[in-house]
């Protein structure tokens, strides 16, 4: 049985412990959100019941958009000014549509057009300038010209897409990618 004298001696090691552990976490924790995102791949959609989203005239200049509902899921489109995987090619025109549901955890992300808001609110500023879809819960922002991919913060995976037809003059939902995990 140590005595107390030795016992006191190891002391130090309790506190010097706790800090190496806690830094070792942060790093890893740190790796893990900023290089460990997820890129979107191929779009793999669930079929679903078509609901008409907007129409074409709606959406008329670049980065227009429109909420919708779709599979019980908040959902955004928008018009995009380059086509991305998953988006829609309407003469020349490019729409796509993405659940506005945070893969982080789950709150509601927004349209941010000011490169500045996102410089100053989320600490993100945007290499291209473009607008981008932020979340004002933890200050992820995905980018939807590269599919939805998380860009910043701490969501790892992209939103789900929504899968768009043109009927007529009108953008219709027909599917939505499986929504991931939420705080993953």
């Amino acid at each position: 049985m140590p005595t107390r004298r030795q016992v006191l001696e190891k002391w130090w090691l309790l506190p010097v412990g706790a800090t190496v552990g806690v830094f070792g976490y942060m790093g890893y924790y740190a790796s893990r959100v900023t290089f460990g995102k997820e890129k979107p791949g191929a779009p793999a959609f669930v079929a679903g019941t078509a609901v008409r989203v907007a129409a074409l005239s709606d959406l008329g200049r670049e980065w227009a958009q429109q909420e919708f509902t779709y599979d019980r899921r908040p959902c955004l489109v928008m018009h995009l000014p380059a086509a991305t995987s998953g988006s829609l090619n309407v003469g020349g025109q490019h729409y796509a549509a993405f659940s506005r549901t945070c893969t982080h955890l789950g709150c509601t992300v927004n349209l941010v057009k000011d490169p500045e808001v996102l410089a100053f609110s989320f600490s993100y500023r945007p290499p291209d300038g473009e607008p981008k879809l932020g979340c004002p819960c933890h200050f992820s922002v995905f980018d939807p010209l590269q599919a939805g991919e998380a860009v910043f913060g701490k969501a790892r995976a992209p939103l789900p897409r929504v899968r768009l037809e043109v009927r007529g003059a009108a953008l219709w939902a027909t599917g939505i990618e499986a929504a991931p995990a939420v705080g993953t």
